[in-house]
């Protein structure tokens, strides 16, 4: 090997650590929103970065407030899903488009709301850490699902766990073991 083949192979490898923590930041996000984990989710924007959603215009932190107030007023449960991602990076600048796709437990219980869109970032790495500076949000459509399923007899006898708004989620257990209790079961 060169030093030219040892500079490839270095850039490449950069390249490689950088799209994987720009991916890990913008999927912490999501577990953010969805945990109602604050912490976690302003963690994923620079002390100066904003979020806009809509009319909604907040800075990281306190997107993660009106996030969190949002979900909790509208809805049982969510998750938020990160498919297809791509990531321009130039230097400690990446512009990425990430779809999403959410779903929402609505309040009563009976229906599940589904909206699509995608989150336009703009992610700095400063001081060695990638983090959103500037998100934009669309929404591409919408659609409401039956849910009845999980409140159904058949449903509720296969003892499924049912994640939870907070640190108790099993995905916060370290280490998890199977017979680690959940803290919620379908009922």
């Amino acid at each position: 090997m060169n030093s030219s083949d040892i500079d490839r192979l270095g850039a490449d490898v950069r390249y490689l650590l950088d799209r994987s923590e720009i991916l890990d930041c913008v999927s912490r996000h999501a577990r953010g929103c969805d945990r109602h984990d604050s912490d976690l989710l302003g963690s994923c924007y620079h002390d100066d970065g904003v979020d806009e959603h809509g009319v909604a215009v907040n800075s990281g932190q306190d997107y993660a407030r009106w996030a969190n107030e949002v979900h909790a007023a509208t809805s049982r449960n969510h998750t938020h899903n990160i498919t297809t991602h791509t990531c321009e990076i130039d230097g400690d600048t990446a512009h990425c488009e990430s779809y999403v796709l959410v779903g929402l437990l609505l309040a009563d219980g009976r229906a599940v709301q589904l909206m699509s869109g995608r989150y336009l970032d703009r992610l700095e790495r400063r001081d060695g850490s990638w983090r959103i500076s500037v998100r934009r949000s669309t929404v591409e459509w919408s659609a409401t699902a039956d849910a009845s399923l999980l409140g159904s007899p058949f449903f509720i006898q296969q003892g499924f766990s049912r994640g939870t708004r907070d640190d108790s989620d099993l995905s916060y257990r370290r280490p998890l073991h199977i017979d680690t209790p959940a803290p919620q079961h379908w009922s």
